[in-house]
This record gives C-alpha cells, sequence and structure tokens, in this order.
C-alpha cells in the first residue's frame, strides 16, 4: 500500500525517502547545489525528525571514509554528497577505497545548474558555467557498481531504491547518483512512494551442488589442505562456518594480506597466522575465500599440482584488470553458505579418515603454539627499545584491550600481536 505525504520540493521528498528507507546519516560537504537540501533539513528540525541527521565534513575523502567505517560498524548502506564536479574529485580515492571493500555507499553529488535562466535553481554565479563536464560521472564510473543522474521528480523512488538494492547486492559497493540543481528545487506539495520499496536486493548466492560434491571429495583426499582468507568475515556468520568446516577436517587457516575483519579466532589451534608462504609451498589444495591477492606470486606460489578453489559471490574479481591467479575451481557464492554445505557433504567422509584428521590436527596445533611462542619472543626482545618498537606497542594494545574496543589500524599495527 503506497503512503504519501506533503512536501515543498524534490530536495525535501529526496530527504522523505532516505528517511522512510533507514538511512540514519547523511555525509556531506556542501556548496550552492545544497541549498533545497539545506532547506530541507531546517525544515527535519522544525518537525523534530532526527534521521538523516546532516553531518558535515570539512573534506569530501573524510566524508566518505566516515561513511565506510560507519558501514563496517552497523552493515547498513550509507548516504554521502559532495559539491558537483570537484567534491566528486576530492572523494575520488576514498570511493576506491570504498569499492575495493565491497561498502555499499549511495555516494551523490550535486550537478551544475543545466539551465541559464529561468528555472529556480538555474545559475548564478560565474563558477556554475566553470566547473561543469560533459560527463560528471566519468570521473568515478570505473569504481562504482551503477550511476545516474535524477532528471524529474517522477523518478525518484525508482532511483533512490535502485541505487540502494544495487549497492547492497553481492558483491557489495558504491554507486553515484547525481542531482541536479533545478530538480532539486523544483516545487512539489506531495510525495507518494511504497514503504519497504519495492526494488530489493537479491538473495544469498547459492553454489552449484556438483561444485560441493566435487570440493568436498578434494578436500577428503587432500594430505596437505589450506585455508586463505582475507575478507571473510565481512560475515560474522561466515566466521563461524569456517571455524566448523576447519575443525571437520583439521584444516589450517591463514589470514592473507589486506585483511578487514576478523576472519577467524587467532587463539584457535588451526590458525597458523597471516603469511602463507611457509604452507603455499607444501599445499595439495588450496581454497582461497574472498581473498583478492593471497599470495605474491614474486615470493611464493603453490605447486602446480595443487588444485586451487576461489569462493566469493564473484571469485574472479571481475572489476580488477588483471588478476591471473590460478582457479580451478571458482565458486560464485556466499561463504557463509558455501562453508556450510561443504561441511555437511565432509560429513560422510570424516569416519575412513579419522585417524588421519587427529594426526593433522595435532601438527597443526603444534605450529600453531610454535608460531606464538615465537611472536611473544619477538615483542620481549624488544620492549625496551626507544623509540617504541611496533611489536611492543602491539603486545601492550592487546594487554588493555577488551571485547568491546575497536581497533583503528593506522601505524602498523602487528596482527601477530594481538589475540
Amino acid at each position: 500500500m503506497q503512503k504519501t505525504i506533503p512536501i515543498e520540493n524534490t530536495a525535501q521528498g529526496y530527504l522523505e525517502l532516505l528517511r522512510e528507507r533507514g538511512i540514519k546519516y547523511f555525509f556531506g560537504n556542501a556548496g550552492t547545489d545544497f541549498a533545497s537540501l539545506v532547506d530541507g533539513f531546517a525544515k527535519f528540525a522544525e518537525e523534530g525528525k532526527t534521521f538523516p541527521q546532516p553531518i558535515t565534513v570539512p573534506h569530501e575523502y573524510v566524508a566518505v571514509s566516515m561513511a565506510h567505517g560507519y558501514y563496517l560498524v552497523t552493515g547498513e548502506p550509507q548516504v554521502v554528497m559532495v559539491h558537483v564536479i570537484v567534491g566528486t574529485a576530492n572523494a575520488s580515492g576514498a570511493i576506491m577505497n570504498a569499492a575495493r571493500a565491497n561498502v555499499p555507499i549511495l555516494f551523490t553529488a550535486g550537478r551544475t545548474p543545466i539551465t541559464e535562466a529561468g528555472l529556480p535553481g538555474s545559475r548564478n554565479v560565474r563558477i556554475h558555467w566553470a566547473q561543469e563536464s560533459f560527463d560528471q560521472g566519468s570521473l568515478i564510473r570505473e569504481f562504482v557498481k551503477w550511476d545516474y543522474e535524477l532528471r524529474h521528480f517522477s523518478q525518484l523512488e525508482a532511483v533512490v531504491d535502485r541505487a540502494l538494492a544495487i549497492a547492497m547486492s553481492e558483491p557489495r559497493g558504491p554507486v553515484y547518483l547525481t542531482l541536479p540543481r533545478e530538480v532539486l528545487a523544483e516545487a512539489h506539495t506531495e510525495l507518494t512512494f511504497t514503504p519497504g520499496g519495492r526494488q530489493q536486493r537479491g538473495g544469498l548466492n547459492y553454489p552449484d551442488p556438483a561444485q560441493i560434491t566435487e570440493v568436498a571429495r578434494l578436500l577428503a583426499q587432500a594430505e596437505s589442505p589450506l585455508i586463505i582468507t582475507a575478507g571473510v568475515g565481512r560475515d560474522p556468520q561466515a566466521v563461524t562456518a569456517l571455524v566448523e568446516l576447519a575443525e571437520s577436517f583439521a584444516i589450517p587457516v591463514v589470514i592473507g594480506m589486506n585483511q578487514m575483519y576478523l576472519n577467524f579466532p587467532t587463539t584457535h589451534p588451526l590458525h597458523l597466522g597471516f603469511d602463507p608462504a611457509p604452507y603455499l609451498r607444501t599445499a595439495d589444495l588450496v581454497m582461497v575465500l574472498d581473498s583478492d591477492v593471497p599470495w605474491l606470486p614474486t615470493e611464493v606460489t603453490p605447486p602446480q599440482t595443487a588444485r586451487i578453489i576461489q569462493v566469493r559471490p564473484d571469485p574472479l574479481f571481475s572489476r580488477y584488470p588483471l588478476r591471473s591467479y590460478p582457479t580451478d575451481i571458482a565458486i560464485a557464492a556466499d561463504p557463509a553458505v558455501t562453508l556450510r554445505l561443504l561441511t555437511q557433504e565432509l560429513a560422510s567422509y570424516r569416519k575412513a579418515a579419522l585417524t588421519r584428521i587427529e594426526k593433522r590436527f595435532a601438527a597443526v596445533r603444534a605450529e600453531h603454539e610454535r608460531q606464538r611462542r615465537h611472536w611473544q619472543e619477538q615483542a620481549r626482545m624488544v620492549r625496551d627499545d626507544r623509540p617504541i618498537d611496533p611489536a611492543w606497542l602491539s603486545a601492550c594494545i592487546n594487554q588493555v584491550k577488551d571485547e568491546e574496543t575497536i581497533l583503528v589500524n593506522e601505524y602498523d599495527l602487528l596482527p601477530t600481536q594481538v589475540d
């Protein structure tokens, strides 16, 4: 059932729609394109509407980075708006970060007024001519999943819902929407929309059953399997599923480069640290879970006979121009779903392999404990160094953190020193 509410212009309708879709914050760096939105926020304040709450950020890179961080905490899509193409340029580096980290941001920018006179919002200062480009979206098109320009009030709900749905569909990422000043300023008395929207993101991607059967067979037969992951922890349920799979067949887990999440408990005896190189050389099966760079080919490669399995909604990282890691089986599916199905499929192999599983578990546990002793000794050896050594500083942070601590790593925090 549709709902109709009173508004004064497109900008207010846009803010009302964001509010209805659950957007809590509006990170922004304003220019002349924001006038109608500023008026809309003033009206919200007068009416006691607290969301979306505008947050003025002095630099566009920081605005996008704040949205990026808030998504990591909440798992909810974020909204950012900057000033036309110049603001877009300033934010472009942060948008690249969001794209590679699969962070869903509705990234919006004003657009230089499209008319020179005759409409509310038409050009009225010199810069409106100088800052127009032929294709504003081209500046960041390579790093967003979708871009569009709002052209008419009648499109408002369809465009906003499409933007949010695409941003939140796997693999997630930023989208770009430009908002011409005349369109935002256009007068309207009411907005009719569907609560909850009619454009929903897709559900979880399930793997091909034949691939699950084949990978389970390979895992059961492997003498030296290895799991490498960097991003599976973006879904906490996937972490639990990974622990269950690893334990079912004593498969060691290494956290690869560019880790952005807690992917596997570092105190678990099957956790073998953060460098896959020592274990890749002897692996006969490598499962890569959501890791764009699982190893550096200039330093180490798995044996030619090793089977390589990549699991991710986009296991080939199709937005990367060059990425030629071997992939014998590419499972384009949700990692948590895939891991649970593999554990179920492996159950039938477990009894016959129990002796081998127990032997491997003991060997991996011993290596895990050796690693930890070595890392602890590394920290102790530099505890009196001046200036302070990153290893000792990391170990000290580990001593004072608790379950509620959020670590923002900007100084080379050493993961080897943090539980």
